[in-house]
């Protein structure tokens, strides 16, 4: 017994002493490092926006403990980088010691103002490097970021406060102070070109009977809880142009968020929404890519104004943490139009109001999580938080050659409070939709197929043939159900798809003619 005793306690001691020894011995670098990239690319930023964090891993492969007598900015303190070595900020550290067989991270981030550099086309490629060691020893990684100029757009900051200013609206005649962080456009800042992108904070908002024209080729990019608001008696007109080059589509107008990083391309819910107020007049969208927001397109009332509120053509939204397009007993006229990926709807048309798609494709491939609503969604009702409904007539809602789909089933809901004394008119034409359900179609009169008040040449669960739906790839092959299945009246009034190839001789649904796929 005594032995085991001895033995146990002879043991623990040099245990304790092996993972408590301190005198590693390490000898000087010899210029054999290894990294994990020999150049790190920061991607994109704007001017005096601060980067991302990105990362680069050293590694020691030899059997030594090893001592890097220097490693630094090659620019030193003027450089735009800052480095954070093994959780040590800073631009320069010495004697840094990696164990045999061991690695130690690198964090760099920037940021850069580019009135300071010379420019080209509006952009700068600023570089540095790492410089580990010196002499014959002398390794190096570089360090690229491509900074671009932009138009900032932002609401004041009290200095004292830090309150940051919110928008005044003038709404039915009155003057009503709201919560939304955000202030008007001035008159200089009416006209969007395409000379610079442009990035909002908060919330623009296009003055009362004032219009915001933003040119082919413009690219508006914003921040988190930002967007446009286009107040009462005021217009938004994008005018997008298709490129001549029909695949690349540089004369489109983008929205998105100003995280230019490619991790951030298709992440939803990064900013929020184009607000068309109530009594906002004459909208019109055309060709344009709107992404990466909580509502792409919220449209608020005005179903019996003399023009549509919305008229949207040749364009694409993507990405939205709920709605692509949300309507609220509004006017929308859309042609060309490709939604796709929301959380919840890619299309909700509700409290009534006054609808016309033609060739459009209108399908949810949503896979980030579970999703409640269908692709698309039609009600003539709202309820308030304390359960009040609400009704209000659908004048007109009516889909033409047109493809409503997606990864779940039903993918369109006619969604009617019967019997209220509320007019509520749809129609399907030469559209086809994914809808069935294991248990029976829904009971009602909106849910029968052979009235053709309702369904006219409609095809339901046939193959679309999709080139790439959960990358918001749309375009439609050679054995696509849509094929031809189109009504030549209605692609007469839309004679050319979204990327101008014609339809007359034989029209296809949805917002694309189909293609041979690679």
């Amino acid at each position: 017994m005594k032995r085991i005793v001895y033995f146990l306690t002879i043991f623990g001691f040099l245990l304790f002493w092996s993972s408590c020894r301190q005198d590693f011995d390490f000898a000087p670098s010899t210029g054999s490092l290894e990294f994990s990239k020999d150049t790190v690319y920061l991607d994109t930023v704007f001017t005096n926006i601060g980067s991302s964090t990105y990362n680069l891993k050293v590694y020691n492969r030899s059997d030594n403990d090893i001592s890097i007598p220097t490693i630094g900015l090659e620019r030193g303190q003027t450089s735009n980088y800052r480095l954070n070595v093994d959780g040590n900020p800073g631009q320069t550290f010495n004697n840094v010691e990696i164990q045999a067989k061991d690695s130690l991270f690198i964090f760099v981030e920037t940021t850069i103002d580019i009135e300071d550099q010379t420019l080209l086309d509006n952009e700068f490629l600023y570089t540095d490097r790492i410089n580990f060691d010196a002499g014959s020893n002398l390794q190096t990684v570089e360090l690229v970021t491509l900074v671009k100029d932009a138009v900032f757009i932002y609401p004041d900051r009290d200095n004292t406060t830090g309150v940051i200013e919110t928008l005044t609206l003038n709404i039915d005649g009155e003057t009503v102070e709201t919560e939304i962080q955000g202030r008007e456009l001035l008159p200089s800042e009416l006209n969007f070109t395409n000379q610079r992108p442009y990035v909002i904070y908060g919330y623009a908002a296009v003055p009362n009977g004032e219009t915001l024209t933003i040119d082919a080729g413009a690219r508006v990019h914003f921040h988190a809880n930002s967007g446009l608001l286009v107040s009462e008696n005021a217009s938004l007109q994008v005018n997008g142009s298709l490129s001549a080059d029909e695949e690349l589509l540089e004369n489109e107008v983008i929205f998105e968020s100003d995280r230019l990083e490619p991790a951030f391309a298709d992440v939803p819910g990064q900013w929020g929404t184009i607000w068309l107020f109530e009594n906002s007049v004459n909208n019109v969208i055309n060709h344009a890519t709107i992404k990466n927001g909580t509502v792409g397109i919220l449209s608020d009332g005005n179903t019996d104004a003399p023009l549509n509120k919305l008229t949207i053509t040749n364009s694409q939204l993507y990405n939205f943490g709920n709605y692509g397009i949300l309507a609220r007993n509004s006017s929308i006229k859309a042609e060309n139009l490709v939604v796709n990926n929301a959380g919840q709807s890619s299309v909700a048309l509700t409290l009534g109001g006054k609808y016309n798609f033609t060739h459009s494709t209108i399908v949810n491939y949503w896979n980030n999580s579970f999703r409640q609503f269908p692709a698309l969604l039609i009600n003539n009702f709202v309820q308030d938080g304390e359960g009040t409904t609400f009704l209000a007539d659908l004048t007109e809602c009516n889909f033409n050659n047109s493809i409503i789909y997606g990864n779940d089933n039903p993918e369109f809901i006619i969604d009617e409070v019967v019997d209220s004394g509320v007019v509520f008119n749809f129609k399907f034409t030469n559209c086809l939709a994914r809808f069935s359900d294991s248990s029976g179609n829904p009971d009602g009169v909106n849910y029968d197929f052979n009235d053709v008040t309702h369904y006219e040449s409609f095809f339901r669960n046939q193959d679309p043939n999709f080139r790439a739906p959960f990358e918001n790839d749309l375009l439609i092959g050679d054995d696509s159900f849509a094929n031809g299945a189109g009504n030549s009246t209605f692609a007469s009034q839309v004679p050319q798809d979204i990327l101008g190839v014609s339809r007359t001789a034989s029209p296809d649904l949805g917002a694309y003619q189909h293609i041979t796929f690679d």
